[in-house]
């Protein structure tokens, strides 16, 4: 079986990672979810006790940490120091707080070897925000997977709840946006459509509907 890369990038809320799983699943390939690895590192931060805004401390604590990378589509089981984190790098405290420590130059350059090297391993699904652009330029297919702000909104406050409490679907949106603002005007490596990759729009897909639309492409590509 040839090896691939599918490069998915794209804001919050589109269903991303799901598809992403399921398109690398229904191929036999092997998943890297990137944002779980900023979400690591801004939970490392926050447990530390370290301001997320304080690039040189945060660059300080990288050496220490120790976590491992899944790639299987089906178990994602992200561990921190041995310690089960899946649940905790999905918290509402660390979505506020992975923005600064993603644009952080020192961590994104700390991530990039090892994104790099799992993206390149074989027939793999990457997920993210830069990867069409920097850690697979020559991928296969590039999606740049969109919807919606205020579905992307919506799907995210089902995400958070029951954990969210009150918070509403427009606090929700607000925090959305600003993230949206910040990833795609931060110096290394923002957020956008690599120049060469063809855009989904999920906004009224269901996510089978857009997985079936990442296969068709691959398919067109050879990737199967």
């Amino acid at each position: 079986m040839s090896s691939f890369v599918i490069a998915i990038d794209g804001p919050s809320g589109t269903g991303k990672s799901t598809v992403s799983r399921r398109v690398a699943a229904a191929l036999g390939a092997g998943y890297l979810d990137t944002g779980a690895m900023y979400r690591i590192v801004t939970l490392a931060v926050l447990n530390a006790g370290v301001d997320p805004a304080d690039d040189e401390a945060v660059a300080a604590l990288l050496p220490t940490l120790t976590f491992a990378s899944p790639t299987d589509p089906v178990a994602q089981n992200h561990e921190l120091d041995g310690v089960d984190v899946g649940q905790a790098i999905r918290s509402h405290e660390v979505t506020a707080a992975v923005s600064p420590v993603s644009a952080n130059p020192a961590v994104r350059l700390w991530l990039k070897e090892r994104q790099q090297e799992l993206a390149h391993s074989g027939r793999m699904v990457v997920e993210g925000r830069d990867i069409g652009t920097v850690i697979a330029p020559g991928a296969d297919l590039k999606i740049y997977l969109t919807a919606d702000e205020g579905v992307r909104a919506a799907r995210r406050h089902r995400d958070y709840a029951p954990g969210a409490g009150a918070l509403q679907v427009d606090a929700v949106q607000t925090a959305l946006a600003a993230r949206d603002r910040f990833d795609s005007t931060r110096a290394h490596a923002p957020l956008r459509a690599a120049e060469d990759s063809v855009e989904v729009d999920s906004t009224h897909f269901e996510i089978e509907d857009t997985v079936a639309a990442i296969l068709r492409l691959a398919g067109e590509r050879g990737i199967s």
